[in-house]
């Protein structure tokens, strides 16, 4: 597989909640669900390939699957990798506009 491939295979989707939309008007910010072995320097890739825009800074968080019950059955969700990117000032990315 290229790099090309891999980094498009890299984010799974955007995160959107009122927290996220604020600390996108504040910050920067933008959040994204990635794969789990997706590394820092691959997910700062992928939106400045994805998007056009410059990367500043990259974190991320392990999120560990809640436990549930489906029925009588106890089960648990899978665990799941976030990003929280921040863009260079004057950068932006609006996830509203369609083709």
């Amino acid at each position: 597989m290229s790099n090309k491939e891999r980094l498009l295979k890299v984010l799974l989707g955007p995160l959107t909640s009122e927290k996220t939309a604020n600390a996108a008007d504040s910050a920067r910010q933008f959040t994204f669900k990635v794969t789990t072995d997706a590394t820092k320097p691959e997910i700062a890739a992928a939106v400045e390939m994805l998007f056009e825009v410059s990367v500043e800074k990259v974190q991320t968080i392990n999120v560990k699957g809640k436990s549930k019950r489906f029925g009588q059955i106890p089960g648990r969700r899978k665990d799941w990798k976030k990003a929280v990117v921040r863009l260079a000032e004057g950068q932006d990315i609006d996830f509203g506009a369609g083709a």
